[in-house]
């Protein structure tokens, strides 16, 4: 939901019928009291044992920041690119590259070059494998940060939503907008589990 997948897109990935995902969205619209999916893709809040919910307190997405700036955009942190076979890539980037291999989750891999992740996944049916490669901007405050970008006229496609939980609890907190040309970017940041 949180990247724009149609219901079919996300049945696919998710192995299961459309119908499926079509009552699971219904009952998280319902759950959370939300009028539509728009507002189910646009909802910034975070599950109740999400370590970011107790990091910073989340600021609204409404463009109404009322501090002073305090935006700072970090190093990349990200660099996606996506290929056509993962396996493949895997050996590739790790075995001929030398890149560090991190993880591996379905179809989607990541490899440390020297604290930037390259971050490979599949094309889509009928997308290009050269499509345009997103830059992850790290950030301390997630929440605040869209919050900024908002205020300053910056439409957030994707809100911050937590991407992916690490055993050790680490969680990987992500949001999207677009350049004035349309190109896709990103802000991540990882947030530990509380102690």
């Amino acid at each position: 939901m949180r990247h724009g997948l149609s219901n079919r897109q996300i049945a696919v990935r998710s192995g299961v019928s459309r119908d499926a995902v079509k009552y699971h969205v219904a009952n998280a619209i319902a759950k959370l009291g939300l009028a539509d999916r728009q507002e189910l893709r646009a909802w910034v809040g975070a599950p109740a044992d999400s370590a970011i919910r107790h990091a910073v307190p989340p600021l609204p997405l409404d463009g109404c920041a009322t501090k002073e700036s305090t935006m700072k955009l970090g190093q990349i942190g990200q660099i996606s690119r996506t290929v056509r076979d993962i396996e493949r890539s895997v050996t590739w980037y790790r075995d001929v590259l030398g890149l560090t291999h991190l993880y591996t989750f379905g179809d989607l891999a990541f490899f440390d070059c020297a604290g930037t992740r390259l971050f490979l996944s599949v094309a889509e049916k009928g997308e290009d494998a050269g499509t345009q490669s997103i830059l992850y901007f790290r950030v301390d405050d997630l929440h605040a940060t869209c919050a900024e970008l908002a205020s300053l006229g910056v439409e957030i496609i994707s809100p911050p939503h937590l991407i992916h939980k690490h055993e050790s609890g680490v969680e990987e907190w992500m949001a999207f907008f677009n350049d004035p040309d349309g190109h896709p970017l990103a802000l991540m940041t990882q947030v530990g589990p509380r102690t």
